[in-house]
């Protein structure tokens, strides 16, 4: 078992005695927030203040220091803040993927690196970066359907070939409100569910967009859950597998599955949140998405190579102000983070403050049509395979046909597939490729 976050335990002679919570973010809306009352500006400085010191405790090593870089508002503002304080030049480090520039930020982090004078190295990942997913399903002991696992595992290799410690800008989005399925939730339980309903019905009647960031799939997606109450509705459009979850599992498993118990894994962490709407889906989203994927990530992507990746959004004051803001320090109209756009506004390059959440995946869905078609049929569809002993083959051959034939983007599920059989695969020892 792993012991819970924010927790202690104390272990005698005597034994073990039960895990003792000692630290606790609590989301509000300003209602009995700290930071309530102070004016914009006085957030502002507060806020800049608190995330400048948390950037120099984690400056603080006796090895080579640099950063991820990916032209983001988060870690561009760590960059800068590192070049603010460090005394010699930083050193920062970018992905991109060659021929996909809907998934290539390389443009952006120049921007970052040019403004600071970072010292920068930039790599390209190629669709056979995919071999390696026995190797990341080997350090995260268990299947781990987050596909940025891949360009995290290379962009650690290549940090690590010149530095042993990385600042990163996780938790930016987490809480400072930065995912706009935040604001489609909040904004969700406004439209009466009638009007869901008509609105579902419309779109249904447009064929469903090859790209899995095309705006016509999120709003399919927002309209298909508008009914279920506000958790299901959020983690449906978190779900790789949804409605057809039972149809995929073996009957044996199927009969078993408590959709029921499922949330209830969720509703402690959704019900410690007060005051609004957005509050109660960052307490949320605190307490499961970033400690279930992108806490998990970073650390056993980063230490497969020995680096040690470093937090600043995650420091504990940080944390606990960001908890305390009012929502209009958050999210107006689908933009995100808006207090840390104020903050950085005369530090930042514009088109940097203007960007949206781009998100840091890979191109998959164009991998798996072409380069990686002959490994997802090989892992997925072949007879053998020990997926079929907990999936049904017909829904797994018609997921990746479905996907093959550009009728639509379903490389998020393939992968997660994929990894579940690589996981099964390992288990029984059937030539598992350990890390490194």
């Amino acid at each position: 078992r792993a012991l819970p976050p924010g927790h202690l335990m104390a272990v005698t002679e005597g034994g073990a005695e039960a895990p003792q919570r000692y630290w606790r973010a609590r989301f509000d809306s300003g209602g009995q927030a700290p930071a309530f009352g102070m004016t914009d500006a006085e957030a502002e400085e507060r806020f800049r203040a608190l995330l400048r010191q948390a950037v120099e405790r984690r400056l603080v090593a006796d090895v080579p220091l640099g950063a991820f870089l990916s032209g983001g508002l988060d870690s561009s503002t760590v960059v800068a803040l590192m070049a603010e304080a460090a005394g010699g030049r930083v050193k920062t480090f970018t992905i991109g993927f060659g021929g996909h520039t809907e998934y290539d930020e390389r443009a952006h982090a120049r921007v970052v690196a040019e403004r600071f004078s970072t010292e920068h190295t930039e790599f390209v990942v190629e669709p056979k970066a995919l071999d390696l997913v026995d190797r990341l399903v080997w350090h995260h002991d268990g299947p781990f359907g987050d596909s940025s696992a891949v360009p995290t595992y290379l962009l650690s290799e290549l940090t690590r070939s010149r530095v042993t410690v990385a600042l990163n800008g996780d938790g930016g989005d987490e809480v400072f409100a930065g995912y706009l399925r935040l604001y489609g939730g909040a904004l969700s339980e406004r439209v009466p569910r009638a009007a869901f309903r008509v609105l579902g019905s419309l779109l249904s009647l447009l064929p469903e967009p090859k790209d899995r960031k095309h705006p016509l799939r999120f709003a399919k997606r927002f309209a298909e859950a508008g009914s279920l109450p506000l958790l299901e509705r959020y983690l449906r459009w978190n779900a790789y597998f949804t409605a057809d979850l039972g149809a995929l599992l073996r009957p044996e498993l199927s009969a078993a599955l408590d959709r029921e118990r499922l949330l209830e894994s969720f509703r402690a962490s959704f019900a410690a949140g007060a005051g609004s709407t957005l509050a109660r889906l960052l307490q949320l989203n605190f307490e499961t998405y970033l400690l279930d994927d992108l806490c998990v990530k970073m650390d056993r992507m980063s230490m497969a190579h020995g680096l040690e990746a470093r937090s600043p959004f995650l420091d504990t004051a940080v944390v606990e102000f960001g908890a305390a803001l009012p929502d209009r320090l958050r999210m107006r109209l689908g933009k995100g983070k808006l207090l840390l756009r104020r903050a950085m506004r005369d530090v930042l390059p514009e088109s940097i403050l203007a960007r949206g959440k781009m998100g840091f995946g890979a191109p998959l869905g164009a991998w798996f049509r072409s380069d990686l078609h002959g490994l997802v049929r090989e892992r997925l569809l072949d007879p053998a395979s020990p997926i079929h002993e907990v999936l049904r083959p017909e829904p797994v051959a018609a997921l990746v046909a479905r996907h093959g034939s550009a009728s639509a983007d379903l490389s998020a599920q393939i992968w997660a597939l994929l990894t579940l059989e690589s996981w099964l695969r390992q288990e029984k020892g059937w030539g598992a490729r350990r890390g490194s």
